[in-house]
């Protein structure tokens, strides 16, 4: 049997480029303005190369900060640099004991399942084990999009583009009924009741509807009200409705309302706090992205959710979280978090570093996973070459 060419990692870089961007806030698109991408690469002393775009933020569309570039060109990149690039367990491990950021050690452990990828010349998920060739997909809202009626319009005019599901982020830090910002007072229960109604009664019952406050409702009263309202319209899951650190009530929660409640969405510790809330009863679905662990830590919460028969449900857009459910049953990661969207908002059209656009949503409400090499990313890097900047 022929032996396989022996492999070293040789450089590790964080390319940072400017790209246009277009905030929306407070239920209004605000101005142009340029904002700083980051590509990871990742490069071999063969030539192999592997890549992550992003990393900071949603999805893969933020660029590092300045600090955690330091900390990749730095610290990350001595412990890799001579390494074979496809020990991508042992470094996911070294990285744990080393209580480096969790974005971080995903970044890398996303560009190396990249670089093996690409190497093979097969998607990650084909590496992983393929599964299927497309998921469902449901439109996932910003926040503080404007009154109910907006929100209603918005679901009936997703309902008319192909989406069969929609998800809710409501009102938080923001005053629905002055229009003002709000930070002393994270939710508005009654405007947010008022918005799953109108979205219900606008799109019927032939749309799977999701609600996601964010963790700001702050007494577990609050949470209890809401869920039952989402009882009542036949709301799919229950998402992130309380701080996360208030594990107790969750367990609470999860044995007070009938509604499937899905966490932990942002807490830290990646597969190791997801499992203990499996174990606890403290969310009867749970929630992870590749920015909780990377390719690697996904996929093991893929497994242990099958294992205890919960979905594993994907937060976030994005590459990497297609490819993972490229590699799953729809059984145990059902469906893809699709956008943030809002009127005014344009996510039809593909960022300028990229070919082509990432998820492009088909007319029955599905998106494809990307078959291309590695992550899937069609990179110009004529814009990339010309954007990039010093740091």
């Amino acid at each position: 049997m022929e032996e396989r060419p022996e492999m070293k990692i040789a450089e590790l870089e964080v390319i940072p480029f400017r790209v246009p961007r277009r905030q929306f806030r407070h239920g209004e698109l605000l101005p142009e303005t340029m904002v700083i991408q980051t590509l990871t690469r990742i490069a071999t002393d063969t030539g192999a190369e592997g890549y992550y775009l992003g990393g900071h933020g949603h999805g893969d569309q933020d660029g590092l900060t300045p600090d955690e570039v330091g900390v990749l060109q730095g610290r990350l990149r001595s412990l890799l640099i001579g390494q074979d690039p496809f020990d991508r367990e042992k470094f996911w491990h070294w990285m744990w004991v080393a209580n480096l950021p969790e974005n971080l050690l995903s970044v890398v452990d996303m560009a190396l399942w990249d670089l093996q990828a690409r190497a093979f010349g097969v998607p990650i998920h084909k590496l992983l084990g393929g599964a299927r060739e497309r998921a469902k997909a449901y439109s996932s809202t910003f926040p503080n999009m404007g009154p109910p009626s907006v929100y209603a319009d918005h679901a009936a005019e997703c309902q008319a583009r192909g989406y069969r599901a929609y998800k809710i982020h409501p009102y938080y830090f923001w005053n629905p009924v002055t229009g003002e910002a709000d930070p002393g007072r994270p939710s508005h229960v009654e405007q947010d009741i008022e918005v799953c109604r109108r979205v219900r009664d606008r799109v019927g019952d032939d749309m799977m509807l999701m609600y996601d406050p964010w963790g700001t409702y702050r007494t577990f009263e609050e949470a209890v009200r809401v869920g039952r309202v989402l009882e009542e319209l036949g709301f799919y899951w229950y998402e992130h409705p309380m701080p996360e650190y208030r594990v107790d009530s969750y367990i609470r929660l999860a044995r007070e309302l009938s509604i499937p409640i899905l966490s932990p969405e942002i807490a830290a510790g990646s597969i190791y706090t997801r499992a203990d809330w499996i174990h606890r009863g403290a969310s009867d679905m749970s929630r992870i992205d590749v920015l909780r662990g990377g390719i690697t830590g996904c996929h093991k919460m893929a497994a242990i959710c099958e294992a205890f028969g919960v979905r594993c449900e994907m937060h976030m857009a994005g590459f990497g979280n297609l490819q993972i459910l490229g590699a799953t049953s729809e059984d145990v990661c059902e469906y893809y978090e699709r956008g943030l969207e809002a009127p005014g908002v344009d996510y039809e059209t593909p960022p300028p570093y990229l070919e082509a656009l990432c998820d492009p949503l088909d007319a029955d409400g599905t998106v494809a996973i990307p078959q291309e090499p590695g992550m899937g990313y069609r990179l110009n890097w004529d814009y990339i070459r010309e954007h990039r900047t010093a740091n």
